[in-house]
């Protein structure tokens, strides 16, 4: 980063600001938007829109078109990220309060370890990472467990293996997306990835028959507003906040929205959602979080021959993996 070009402060705050407010509020926007419109149609909408104004206003900048193999590993790409990864979140967030699931979706950073270490060969199982996944598992059960002296319920079970589902899903993106031709400029890939899973979410709402006995008419304001704000703010804004950051500060502090984002879900949760507060949910977010914070922060054995191309968002962009 050339300290000659360094921002003001105040465009450096508000851009954290967003993808640490925005994208935490995200999950309960979902939770309202679920209530009413069916999780893959919702899913759908969402990220066709958001992808069609992504990839025109890039190919309105002079942008190229990407190539049909970048067509195809965005089509990929979109299966997994999208597809399977958020199509079971909007699923899962009918069954699981939105702070609980933005907290499960916070595993990710420990299934990519685990990938990195026993599929890819590019980390080591060090006792610190032992300890860090060991931890993070230890939250997951809390959350998931049927003990009663913890006061608040469980998770639902059905939902919580489509979260673990989405999570590794993402992992594996995460994974596949240093090694498939993307296109260089990070917004036309995002735009692109979303484009295409916003069509193969409408798919998969079509075979799942979301389309039967759904009624626009029918829908209430409250739910047209939780889409627009996962379309404007979740998607677009808090993207082009994230790529105008990741341009402007290191890497690693950008990555500090993983930490902050399953703080912000749980409390917007609590605070606007009406959603339970206990003990089961401080102690499992406690120690997923503990699991990331030390995952994130261990020194990685780089693959020198690994391509350099990188995904999207979730976090990573998506190591989010931020989530758009």
């Amino acid at each position: 980063m050339d300290a000659s070009t360094k921002p003001r402060a105040w465009k450096v705050l508000l851009a954290f600001a967003i993808i640490y407010f925005v994208w935490g509020s995200t999950f309960l926007a979902i939770r309202v938007g679920v209530r009413e419109v069916p999780p893959f149609l919702l899913a759908g909408m969402r990220f066709l829109v958001a992808g069609v104004v992504l990839y025109i206003w890039m190919r309105a900048k002079g942008t190229p078109s990407p190539t049909r193999r970048e067509w195809t590993s965005a089509t990929l790409l979109a299966t997994l990220i999208f597809v399977f990864d958020y199509g079971l979140l909007f699923w899962a967030e009918r069954r699981v309060p939105s702070g609980r699931a933005a907290v499960m979706m916070a595993t990710i950073p420990a299934f990519m370890a685990l990938g990195e270490i026993f599929l890819l060969r590019t980390q080591r199982l060090t006792p610190r990472l032992a300890f860090a996944l060991l931890v993070g598992m230890g939250g997951v059960a809390v959350l998931v467990g049927h003990s009663s002296g913890l006061g608040d319920a469980a998770i639902d079970t059905a939902g919580a293996c489509a979260l673990v589902v989405a999570a590794i899903s993402w992992s594996l993106a995460a994974s596949l997306s240093r090694r498939l031709p993307l296109p260089a400029e990070k917004v036309m890939s995002s735009g692109a990835q979303m484009l295409a899973g916003g069509v193969l979410l409408m798919l998969a709402a079509t075979l799942l028959g979301e389309f039967r006995g759904f009624h626009l008419r029918e829908v209430s304001r409250g739910a047209w507003l939780s889409l627009a704000y996962l379309i404007v703010a979740g998607s677009i804004i808090g993207f082009t906040a994230y790529v105008w950051l990741i341009h402007h500060e290191s890497p690693t502090k950008v990555g500090t929205y993983a930490y902050v984002n399953p703080v912000v879900a749980v409390l917007v949760g609590y605070f606007l959602g009406g959603e339970a507060l206990g003990v089961r949910t401080i102690i499992g977010t406690a120690l997923v979080l503990v699991s990331v914070v030390v995952i994130t922060t261990t020194p990685k054995k780089i693959e020198r021959t690994a391509p350099l191309s990188e995904l999207e968002s979730p976090p990573a962009q998506m190591s989010d993996i931020g989530r758009l």
